[in-house]
């Protein structure tokens, strides 16, 4: 882990050029049922894999370096299980960091080692989300000046949603809080900008003026059935510079995405994306270009 210097840092959109990338090694890593894709992996009676989880985040991470990302890394914690998810505690912002307020009581204090490692960098914290849940998982950065904050009444609650968008609001952003059902976890298993103008959706499931609205912005909607979010294949990382982070198991999405002309890393990822989250929830943004 890099530390005793400043990092550059910061992020106004979900696919400039990534620069910089917080990871977690999965040393601790194990599937609960925290949510429901975790749920349904153990009731079908799924082995699950350390070592097999460790060589696929491997996998991820050189594919993230051969596309010119620097790799950074928070301390492992052995009470953390979940903790290779980072998208989920923090958001970056072109101000700082946004700490968010995890909702499951086994992920709360994921929250410490992210802060220190942001305080090991020099990276300030630019705000504290307090009115109740909200995880970084809900939160997409579309446009510059264009966030959306998913809701679902559970990990991510209405008031939280609403706290987070007035202060972005007071920095001028334009914002939409969207409601969905809560068994999906998160909004990145039903929406994910994959570059500059694409990005995947659950159109059988979002609802029309969300897509309408999308559509206004310049965004064309690849869409992706309710079994393939359900999978985490709409689970994906935009790179910038045409590339595009996806697991192997995505095949259907990958293959659109290759369609449309992106080059599309894929690492295979089954031990994650079977307790509930994919390459964006693995990863957090600290600089876009």
């Amino acid at each position: 882990m890099t530390d005793s210097r400043t990092l550059a840092y910061g992020a106004d959109s979900d696919y400039g050029l990534l620069r910089d990338v917080l990871l977690c090694q999965p040393d601790h890593f194990r599937w609960f049922p925290a949510n429901s894709v975790a749920e349904e992996t153990l009731r079908r009676g799924t082995s699950f894999d350390l070592q097999l989880a460790q060589r696929q985040h491997r996998e991820m991470v050189q594919a993230l370096e051969a596309a010119g990302v620097k790799c950074h890394f928070a301390a492992p914690d052995p009470n953390l299980p979940y903790q290779v998810y980072t998208r989920d505690p923090d958001v970056m912002t072109p101000w700082g960091v946004l700490v968010t307020q995890m909702f499951r009581p086994q992920r709360v204090g994921e929250v410490a080692p992210i802060v220190r490692f942001y305080q090991g960098n020099g990276i300030p914290v630019w705000n504290w989300a307090t009115a109740g849940s909200i995880e970084g998982g809900d939160i997409h950065i579309v446009r510059p000046g264009t966030l959306l904050i998913g809701y679902s009444g559970d990990r991510t609650k209405e008031a939280s949603a609403r706290q987070v968008a007035g202060w972005f609001e007071g920095q001028g952003w334009q914002v939409r809080c969207q409601p969905f059902a809560q068994h999906f976890l998160h909004m990145d298993l039903l929406f994910a900008m994959a570059a500059e103008t694409v990005a995947l959706a659950c159109l059988e499931v979002l609802p029309d003026d969300f897509a309408g609205w999308l559509r206004g912005l310049g965004i064309e909607l690849v869409p992706v059935s309710y079994k393939e979010a359900m999978e985490l294949s709409g689970n994906v990382l935009a790179l910038g510079g045409g590339k595009v982070l996806s697991a192997a198991g995505s095949k259907g999405v990958n293959a659109k995405l290759r369609a449309l002309g992106l080059d599309v890393l894929d690492p295979d990822l089954t031990m994650f994306t079977m307790g509930g989250g994919g390459p964006r929830c693995m990863t957090m943004p600290i600089r876009r270009d």
